[in-house]
This record gives C-alpha cells, sequence and structure tokens, in this order.
C-alpha cells in the first residue's frame, strides 16, 4: 500500500488554520507572547482570549500588536457577534497556555465564568491545554484528578517541564518552552486532532550512541535524533505517555515528554529495556553502534613517532531491538524497528531489510535507503514500512513529522486489537 504524496500537513497551507490562543493568569503568560508570535508567522489565524488575571501579566495592547486582531476579554464585549459561542465554534485548534489549576478546574467542571471557559465549552475542535503551576499545585489530587477528565475526553494535556518556577522554587510545574509548544500544537493540527493514543504508554528512542576509545575520541554514527524526536512529539500529540530515551541528542526536550539521556550503547539498551516493561509500543528510532572496543584507554591516546597507527580491537553490542522483540513484557506490545540500509552484493535495500525483519522478530521495520548519506540530519525523509504480516507502506518525501504520523497510523492498526492499560 502507498501513501498519498499530499501529507495533511499540505492540505492545511490551502487555508489559514484558525487557531484560539487561551491565556491564563499565570506569570508564564508571557512566554505566550512568543508561541502567539510562532503561530502567526507560520500563516496561523490566531484568536487570542487572555482571561481577566491573565491581563494582570501582559496587557491587552500586547497581543492585539502580535495577532493583528483587537482582543475581546468578555462575554458581553462585541454582543452581536455572539463571541462566546463563535469562537470556539470556528476554531480548528484551541492551545490554553499557560493553563492554570483553576483553569483545568473550570475545563473539567464545565463551567463558564468567563469568555475563554465559554469558548471551551463550545470548541469541537482538538484542544490543548500547556499547564504551568508550582509542583504541590500540579501534584494535589484535585488537579490530577482534573488532568485525568480532561484527558478522557479526548483533550491533550501536556506534562508541564520541570525548572525554575517563580521566586527560588524549582520543580515540575514549569511551561514547556513555546517551540516545543507550538511543534506539539501543528503536530495536532496535521492529523485532526485524533487521540488514538490516550491511556497509552509508549516508549521512543532517538540519537546514535557513542563507544569511547579514550577520554576524548569514540565511535559513533550520523544520526541527529531528528526523526526519533518526531516520533516522540507525534506520539504525545496523539495523547500518549511518552518515555524518550535521547542518545547523545542536542535538540530540546519536546513537550510533555520524560527524556532518558544516554551515551553508549549499554546505557541505551538498559533505558529501553526498563522503560519498555508494560509499555504498549515500543520505537526504536536510535542508531547504536554495532560494536565497542574492547577496552577503554584512561588517557588520550598519542599518535606514535613512527607514524604507524594503533589496533583497535573490537567487540560485538547486544541487539537491543532483538532483545526487547523477542522478550516482550505486554501482551500484544508493538515494536518498531529501523533499518538504515544501502544495499550490496548479497541484495537490495528492500531484500536485506526484509531479512533484517525477520530476524530481529519486531512488528514493523521503518527501512531508509541511506546510499550517498542520504537522511542523516535532514529534515525530511522518505521510507518504506515493512510489517511482519506481510504489509507494505511506501511513504513519499517529505518531512519527518509526516513520516511519524504514517509510523503512528500504522502502530495503531495494531494497538487496536489490545485494550489501553
Amino acid at each position: 500500500m502507498s501513501t498519498n504524496s499530499t501529507t495533511p500537513a499540505a492540505a492545511l497551507d490551502e487555508r489559514r488554520p484558525k487557531v484560539v490562543l487561551g491565556v491564563a493568569g499565570g506569570i508564564a503568560a508571557y512566554k505566550a507572547a512568543e508561541l502567539l508570535r510562532r503561530f502567526t508567522e507560520s500563516g496561523h489565524d490566531v484568536t487570542v482570549v487572555p482571561t481577566a488575571a491573565a491581563l494582570e501579566f501582559v496587557g491587552a495592547p500586547t497581543w492585539a500588536a502580535l495577532s493583528g486582531k483587537e482582543i475581546a476579554t468578555g462575554v458581553f464585549e462585541n454582543i452581536t457577534e455572539v463571541p462566546h459561542v463563535r469562537i470556539g465554534q470556528q476554531a480548528d485548534l484551541v492551545v490554553v497556555a499557560p493553563a492554570t489549576a483553576n483553569t483545568l478546574a473550570r475545563a473539567a467542571h464545565g463551567l463558564a465564568e468567563d469568555l475563554l471557559s465559554n469558548v471551551l465549552l463550545t470548541a469541537r475542535c482538538p484542544v490543548v491545554f500547556a499547564p504551568a503551576m508550582h509542583t504541590e499545585m500540579w501534584e494535589h489530587p484535585a488537579t490530577q484528578a482534573n488532568v485525568a477528565t480532561l484527558r478522557e475526553r479526548g483533550n491533550i494535556v501536556i506534562e508541564p517541564a520541570e525548572g525554575r518556577l517563580t521566586g527560588k522554587d524549582t520543580g515540575k510545574g514549569r511551561l514547556p518552552e513555546p517551540a516545543e509548544i507550538f511543534e506539539l500544537a501543528r503536530a495536532v493540527l496535521a492529523h485532526g486532532g485524533r487521540a488514538d493514543l490516550v491511556g497509552r504508554r509508549v516508549v521512543v528512542s532517538a540519537g546514535g550512541t557513542r563507544e569511547y576509545l579514550d577520554p576524548v575520541r569514540y565511535l559513533g554514527n550520523r544520526s541527529s535524533g531528528l526523526q526519533g524526536y518526531a516520533i516522540a512529539r507525534a506520539a504525545a500529540a496523539r495523547g500518549a505517555e511518552v518515555t524518550l530515551v535521547a542518545a547523545n541528542v542536542t535538540l530540546p526536550d519536546p513537550a510533555g515528554l520524560k527524556v532518558v539521556r544516554v551515551g553508549t550503547t549499554a546505557e541505551l539498551r538498559d533505558a529501553v529495556v526498563s522503560a519498555a516493561e508494560g509499555a504498549d509500543a515500543v520505537v526504536m528510532a536510535a542508531a547504536p553502534a554495532d560494536f565497542r572496543p574492547t577496552g577503554v584507554s584512561e588517557a588520550k591516546i598519542k599518535k606514535a613517532a613512527d607514524g604507524s597507527a594503533p589496533t583497535i580491537e573490537l567487540m560485538q553490542n547486544p541487539d537491543i531491538l532483538a532483545e526487547i522483540s523477542h522478550h516482550r513484557t505486554k501482551p500484544g506490545q508493538v515494536v518498531v524497528g529501523f533499518a538504515a540500509e544501502t544495499g550490496d552484493e548479497t541484495g537490495s535495500v528492500i531484500e536485506l531489510a526484509t531479512a533484517k525483519l525477520k530476524r530481529k522478530g519486531c512488528d514493523l521495520l521503518v527501512v531508509n535507503d541511506v546510499s550517498g548519506g542520504a537522511v542523516f540530519g535532514s529534515e525530511v525523509n522518505k521510507a518504506v514500512i515493512l510489517g511482519a504480516d506481510g504489509g507494505h507502506v511506501d511513504v513519499a518525501e517529505g518531512a519527518k513529522s509526516a513520516l511519524a504520523e504514517v509510523i503512528w497510523d500504522q502502530i495503531s492498526l495494531r494497538l487496536d486489537e489490545q485494550p489501553a492499560n
């Protein structure tokens, strides 16, 4: 089966998607200005709906200047246009950032006390909440119950980031970076707000491992982590609880994910095996080094005076994909591998990948033809997705985020046969 060359993102370009940016009254409201700028500069039609408390932090002139629209703050303003109904009805996406504990509570209980809460009641489009509050408020059972209620209804509630809060406090409750909220919101728009991974726990690995020769040198590969991050972000946008195991990746943490950073293949193996315990799906997009030196020099290896090169003895690393494929920790767990192939005298790219799929024992294998260094570090990708059941999906060249959506489409087809946690 082949995918259509027109991606959902391309279809969105035919008109300006209407986005409602709700801003609640927290100190992180100033970050929403950056989020608004990203939406408007990328061609979205944005209506800002701040609460009265939000205007105490950032005034209406700022929102009006950045959005190019007058700001409505009350249900009785421009009453003939019925803003408390029309704004939500016409939206393609609603993003509330920051979403305070109060806003989450009102949304969960269906209260309609101001314009933003009315918009949330009338919206029939995807809704993304980006919470920001002190750790104690986020962890309170009432807040957690409200978050669970919103998620059960198909809303996307991003996990807050950890870091500096107001004053001297640090902990979980920080608003994720605007750039990452924006990327997640774009992913939600791209697939129409499909929340088919709500209640699912998934693990994604990304990047490339390094095997050290001495304190400054290592054996590695060219994996940038871009594809793995796109896959993780897409899963979060569909409502999954995501653990991202990142090997030597310099990209910023995607919004709403648990990120585990590793360096070597052994560390990657331990982190993935641990995170995969009871997970519904594991996507091994990382590129582990196949070999490592039998020993690591404690001091930098020096050049020999006679110009000779040192001999480095290698040993094989553990096969992580084969291990998690053959020792699954949950019935129905879907395991996805990646194959970067070039083809050689023993077979074509697809022939080698088909043999690898059978050998590894995974359910799906995403095959990249990397002849000439293609794919690595690029913003675009094309692939063939092979299934252990004989499936074959050709994905035309496009953004790595588009390939990520196709991968989750294929995973979801298999997860549909299994109940969520």
